[in-house]
């Protein structure tokens, strides 16, 4: 977008006519909390300025578009339900413009953080940063903005909060659909229910019947609804079923010029297996190899997975997940952007509102697990991944193909072998389906083509934390505090529930009230002379009570129990804290199944029979440090603070695991064998990181603590920088980069080729020096178990001249001497790793744990800070191992 464009859309936000006499600007805190007086800007006025603005972009509106920003500035409800490609993000542009002009308070609502974080930077690069705002629940920026995005639980924990009085005016909630899911539906509903005083923009492209939801918006919120649905795309798409091998479909659609193809699997292993399967296909001309190479440049592939993606994007082939690390998925959405990745192997997630441009889907299967069985899509999910075909402004249609299962491709491959012969027909032995196949053919394509999707059901919940915010609601601005009983009454009776649901949600909130009051969270007076009782709550929520990580309260709890002294206080604090984050699942069943693996060997050598080995394999699982500790404490902690209860506390050892294993994330995602899930370990990394700086008291941050933090962030930034910076120079800008440049520095990240290049390593020189220390410490831990191949093959990768001959000899003498070798919490300290700064080069030693505590022993190293700074990494190169 240009100067120009940009200063004509903040021109209309800030238009106000001379003739009405009222102040220019957008409120920041919106109608709602009684910070503006405007009266509503002029509809026809509003629609003709923000037409202006699409025209100076070179953009026409289509019908649905003009239909539904005409009752958006006349300040209807719009159920916008039209398929992909129709313009909705423009509809949702218009309704920030319309609310801004008319000072009042806008949120946007999406599933997912990923698209949070993507409607945020577009929304500051269309409106400025100071106009815009984001909470995502662990991290907040420019929280007092009149326009917010954040996830739907945000929207619904505000809204219970603060009832009908919320800070809120209009409310854009994307992918509605959401609404009927069974674990999250609730956050969609809860808005509608108990914000009166808002106007509702619900955006999707699968609704189904809407009617019922139109008259019960309009009931609620005393506005007309209006609806627009039943569009005709802008781009048709064309649908067909095949029954070729999955490599000729994709060599057809090639050729008969259908690129961009998305092909669709349901699982990220198979998309992965059938990019390096496609990769033996000619996807790509040399000259367009050529351009592919000049657009990465010297992009950084730093990971195991990033490697085999290079050599995928440079045939042009793209591959696209949630698994994937962020800077990978945001590379190929670029690429793809630029037309230079004709064929994409990703899973249905493509389908939730990213923004990748391609031309044909092709569905590799009909069926998906969802968890609990393998079943066949539903038509929502299908038109949700079939409406991604077809680019308006550059395809004339689209194409959505269907892909037969093996086994029918397979005897399709014979019938069309026998030709026209009888003989050779009958002969044929067709190939039934595999074993637990769930049905599918094209009978189900062409159903899931004419079906509509599914009527929304509704998926109501109640929790302590829920009944918290209600009650914990202070008196609002035109009088007092409303009556909890009556208003959570109202909240279970008053939602789109069958009666026998909502009786079993007032159980469940009675039974919840009760818990509150037993732990005297909750008082409750006598009753009135008229038989009214009053509640409140004895304890001050947080003002972000249910926002952020809701067991941080436990965790600040729990780290009073552990003793400074401890020579692994650090690593118990940061155990106390990964029992309070999510659990990456990928990475727990790694390390369950090879701790199972390890307790078969064992048994096996004790002569356990086989009946009693798969009996004590049951009650193994993962790692659990100080679950024994914690699990009491947690329970203690509930008995006071039963809203606890709604989370589940999960010891175990992720950053703990990685950092005692003295590994680098590469090592770690490689013993595990987690390369299709590092985007995943590496957000948890984030998440235990910023919840670290966060949530422990700087009192309890020792210097080991401090170490170890710091060595975690500088981990997370040298693999994907784009997890930390952002949000830091966005959270942070006069650490980062000046205010004034706040606007620049977002347009650098909206409008880049590519994901930027971490900084430095060695520029935080504590967190390197960490780094330094996990290198050798590596080595001691190796040294310790005689396994000197693997110690040779660490020379051989840091390019030092040390060989495993040299550590062989080298420890034959050291153990001559003791029989042990430490690798506990002393081995690891601080002091045993000494430091000589040179030019360019660190000296640097790492001396042993001897049992007899001479420190004698250790290995002498360089450090060359020109090669880590390159790599991202130390490049540590051993000198010797000696005895001084």
């Amino acid at each position: 977008m240009t100067d120009a464009q940009l200063d004509s859309l903040v021109s209309l936000v800030n238009y106000v006519p001379e003739t009405d006499g009222r102040a220019s600007g957008a409120g920041a805190s919106g109608a709602a909390s009684g910070a503006t007086n405007r009266q509503p800007a002029d509809p026809d006025v509003l629609f003709e300025r923000f037409t202006e603005y699409t025209a100076s972009r070179g953009l026409t509106l289509y019908p649905a578009q003009e239909e539904a920003i005409i009752e958006i500035v006349s300040g209807a409800n719009v159920i916008l339900s039209t398929p992909t490609g129709t313009g909705k993000s423009l509809v949702a542009v218009a309704a920030h413009f319309a609310a801004l002009a008319d000072g009042r308070r806008t949120f946007y609502t999406a599933p997912i953080k990923a698209l949070v974080s993507e409607k945020f930077f577009a929304l500051v690069e269309i409106f400025g940063p100071t106009n815009v705002g984001m909470v995502t629940g662990d991290s907040s920026v420019n929280a007092d903005a009149p326009i917010i995005c954040c996830t739907a639980e945000i929207l619904a924990n505000i809204a219970l909060r603060h009832g009908a009085d919320a800070p809120v005016d209009q409310v854009v909630m994307d992918e509605f659909h959401f609404y009927s899911d069974p674990e999250r539906g609730w956050a969609w509903q809860v808005p509608l229910l108990t914000l009166p005083r808002v106007q509702f923009i619900l955006m999707s492209a699968t609704l189904g019947d809407v009617s019922w939801l139109s008259k019960d918006l309009t009931k609620r919120t005393n506005r007309e609804t209006a609806v627009v649905t039943g569009v005709e795309r802008p781009v048709p798409l064309n649908y067909y079923y095949a029954t070729t091998p999955v490599h000729e479909t994709v060599e057809d659609l090639l050729k008969t010029a259908q690129a961009p193809i998305y092909v669709v699997h349901f699982s990220q292993l198979a998309a992965l297996e059938r990019a390096q399967a496609l990769s033996s296909v000619k996807i790509v001309s040399r000259e367009q190899r050529d351009e592919i190479a000049d657009a990465i440049g010297d992009f950084r592939f730093t990971t195991n997975f990033g490697r085999t993606l290079s050599r995928l994007i440079r045939a042009g082939i793209g591959v696209h997940h949630a698994g994937m690390l962020p800077k990978y998925r945001r590379l190929v959405e670029q690429l793809a952007q630029r037309g230079l990745l004709r064929v994409i192997c990703g899973t249905d997630t493509l389908g939730v509102g990213i923004n990748v441009p391609i031309r044909t889907v092709l569905l590799t299967a009909l069926t998906k697990f969802d968890g609990t069985r393998m079943r066949q899509l539903t038509a929502r999910e299908f038109h949700q991944v079939a409406g991604r075909a077809g680019r308006a402004g550059f395809d004339t249609a689209g194409t959505v193909v269907c892909q037969a299962p093996e086994h029918e491709t397979e005897n399709a491959r014979l019938v069309a072998k026998a030709g026209d012969d009888p003989k050779k027909i009958k002969r044929i032995v067709k190939k039934r389906a595999p074993e637990g196949f769930v049905s599918w053919g094209e009978p189900s394509f062409n159903r899931l083509i004419a079906a509509e999707p599914e009527t929304l059901t509704s998926s109501m919940q109640i929790n302590h934390a829920m009944l918290l915010n209600i009650i914990g609601r202070g008196p609002g601005p035109e009088g007092p505090q409303p009556d909890p009983f009556s208003e959570t009454r109202k909240l279970l009776e008053d939602n789109h529930e069958p009666r026998s649901r909502q009786l079993e949600l007032e159980r469940q909130a009675l039974a919840i009230y009760r818990t509150l009051r037993t732990a005297g969270i909750v008082e409750q007076s006598e009753p009135d002379q008229n038989g009214r009782v009053s509640i409140r709550l004895t304890v001050d929520l947080q003002p972000n009570f249910a926002l952020n990580q809701p067991l941080s309260p436990f965790a600040l709890a729990a780290f009073e129990l552990l003793n400074l002294e401890d020579p692994t206080y650090a690593l118990d604090m940061i155990s106390v804290l990964e029992a309070t984050l999510d659990d990456p699942r990928p990475v727990l069943s790694a390390q369950q199944f090879q701790a199972k693996g390890e307790a078969v060997a064992a048994m096996k050598a004790e002569g356990i029979e086989y009946d009693q080995r798969m009996e004590l394999l049951e009650q193994i699982t993962h790692p659990k440090p100080l679950e024994e500790l914690l699990d009491a404490a947690f329970e203690i902690y509930k008995a006071s603070q039963p809203w606890v209860g709604d989370f589940e506390l999960s010891p175990k050892t992720v950053v703990r695991d990685m950092y005692e294993r003295a590994m680098t994330f590469n090592d770690y995602i490689g013993y595990y064998k987690l390369n299709r899930s590092e985007g995943l370990v590496l957000r948890y990394f984030s998440d235990a990181f910023r919840a670290a700086r966060a949530t422990i008291p700087d009192e309890s941050k020792t210097e080991d603590l401090l170490d170890l933090i710091e060595w975690l962030g500088e981990l997370v930034r040298q693999v994907d920088s784009s997890l930390l910076d952002e949000w830091e120079e966005l959270t942070n800008p006069t650490e980062v980069q000046g205010e004034a440049d706040l606007v620049t520095g977002v347009a650098r990240r909206v409008t880049a080729v590519l994901p930027p290049a971490p900084h430095s390593v060695v520029s935080n020189l504590r967190a390197f020096r960490i780094l330094v220390r996990n290198e050798l410490f590596r080595r001691v831990q190796l040294a310790a178990l005689d396994k000197i191949d693997e110690l040779g093959e660490l020379e051989t990768a840091s390019g030092s001249g040390f060989t495993a001959e040299g550590w062989a000899d080298a420890l034959d003498e050291y153990f001559s001497e003791y029989d042990h070798l430490g690798t506990g919490a002393a081995a690891r300290s601080a002091s045993m790793l000494s430091v000589t700064e040179q030019p360019g080069v660190w000296l640097v030693r790492q001396t042993f744990d001897d049992p007899e505590g001479d420190h004698d022993w250790g290995i002498d190293a360089e450090v060359d800070l020109v090669a880590s700074a390159e790599q991202g990494i130390a490049v540590v190169r051993v000198l010797g191992v000696t005895s001084h």
